[in-house]
């Protein structure tokens, strides 16, 4: 009974994620022309508000922690935030249930910026992994083949690593953090209990919003990405 439930989730999955990928390929504008913005997503039925009209209050510190990217090199997250507008979302890779849909916003968020080369300079995308006991460097190095794939235009948008942890201690501390709460499953195979939880970061490395499953409209980002980028930039936080 095990084995049906886990391959009919499998099965599942791949169906999304083939479902997922037809659709950023088919969206995605090949000419030389302005950018073209992300269709409206099926369940929203507004338009974001135009940058530059509301504010986005500091709701907290983004905190540093110690990762590895897809290659296995050790990386810090305040270094990968450099100076720049950062988009940060926490999955794993064997999510069958809502992490497809934080990762398909991640890379509806690239596609959007391989056609906007000033908004690429000054954005960086980071997925990291909450299950580092299978996502290992290698595995998250398929993950961001499949995902930061663009189908050999040779179009390049931000720069979207993704990470994994060093040891459970280190992951815990930057869970801690960012209050990405994970329930480990008794089955050492069975789902990981998360909240789907992206995190959009400013230049001084402050969170200035936080997207739910309710709100993850690439539309919405890319209009707090662009009011972010039209406040007046200030001196460096020290970190």
């Amino acid at each position: 009974m095990r084995s049906s439930v886990m391959l009919l989730a499998g099965l599942a999955w791949l169906t999304l994620a083939l479902t997922v990928a037809a659709a950023a390929d088919s969206g995605h504008s090949h000419g030389g022309g302005a950018p073209v913005a992300p269709p409206r997503p099926s369940g929203f039925d507004y338009d974001p508000p135009k940058p530059g009209t509301y504010q986005l209050p500091p709701l907290a510190v983004a905190a540093d922690g110690v990762a590895l990217d897809e290659t296995g090199a050790v990386r810090h997250l305040s270094e990968l935030m450099g100076d720049g507008i950062t988009v940060l979302s926490f999955i794993y890779t064997r999510c069958g249930d809502i992490c497809p849909f934080g990762t398909q916003l991640m890379r509806d968020l690239h596609e959007a910026t391989a056609e906007d080369p000033e908004l690429a300079a000054g954005l960086r995308l980071i997925t990291m992994s909450f299950d580092p006991d299978h996502d290992t460097p290698e595995v998250m190095a398929e993950e961001a083949k499949a995902f930061r794939d663009d189908g050999g235009r040779g179009e390049k948008g931000a720069d979207w690593p993704f990470l994994t942890a060093r040891d459970k201690g280190e992951l815990g501390e930057i869970l801690t953090a960012y209050d990405q709460r994970v329930l480990t499953s008794v089955n050492p195979d069975g789902p990981l209990a998360h909240q789907l939880r992206v995190y959009l970061i400013d230049r001084e490395h402050r969170i200035r919003n936080i997207y739910s499953l309710d709100f993850l409209d690439p539309r919405l980002v890319l209009a707090d990405i662009r009011t972010l980028r039209m406040e007046p930039r200030r001196q460096a936080a020290v970190r």
